[in-house]
């Protein structure tokens, strides 16, 4: 279930449950760089942002410093001028967001890239539709990585996704069992698509959105 709040930051993140994941919308200003993502997280680790220290995985994703609370998982994205930021407490979240914009290229980067099934769904759609489908498709797939942790050195084409009553479903991830993971389309604007992707159980997911981080 996805929920839109117009709660503040702090009285959001001192309730964040163990069933929830929090996505914020905001704005992106590449001057901040990861200035803004620190400010969050140190709402929900009840620090200052000064003390929020960013390391990367193996594969490149943005963890906390092993000194910080290790069960708030957290990632971000960003296109143009809008970034998302999903925060949830003993789960790894993936989020992706794209500006919905013209894609020439579509088919020639699904052929090239995506799995034999995605290409053909998409070749069958209306030239008209197809950038978004495309989009939706991208977005799916990028938060699934992001959430496994790999990126897109993993490989678009190791795992697919269709969509499904308009909802993507992740059908193929290899090396991993497709039923654990959780796939959502976030409804954030409608010049964006955004997906979010977990490994585990459903939980709530409650979107809020920050006039400026301080």
């Amino acid at each position: 279930m996805i929920a839109t709040h117009a709660l503040t930051l702090a009285k959001l993140a001192e309730h964040l449950g163990d069933d929830e994941i929090h996505v914020w919308r905001l704005d992106y200003q590449p001057q901040r760089r990861r200035g803004p993502l620190r400010e969050v997280l140190a709402a929900y680790l009840g620090v200052n942002s000064e003390q929020v220290v960013l390391t990367h995985g193996e594969y490149g994703r943005p963890a906390l410093a092993e000194s910080l609370d290790q069960s708030l998982g957290f990632n971000w994205s960003h296109t143009g001028n809008h970034a998302l930021i999903a925060v949830g407490r003993h789960v790894a979240p993936g989020v992706d967001v794209e500006r919905l914009r013209a894609r020439p290229r579509a088919m020639e980067i699904a052929t090239r890239y995506f799995s034999r099934d995605e290409a053909a769904a998409l070749a069958a759609l209306p030239a008209d539709v197809r950038a978004a489908a495309f989009l939706e498709l991208w977005t799916a797939k990028e938060a699934v990585l992001k959430a496994l942790g790999r990126g897109l050195a993993f490989g678009l084409d190791r795992l697919s996704v269709m969509h499904e009553g308009g909802r993507p479903t992740l059908q193929r991830l290899d090396g991993h069992d497709v039923e654990a993971w959780q796939l959502q389309r976030l409804p954030v604007d409608d010049a964006l698509v955004a997906a979010l992707a977990w490994r585990g159980g459903e939980r709530r997911i409650r979107l809020g959105t920050l006039a400026s981080v301080a």
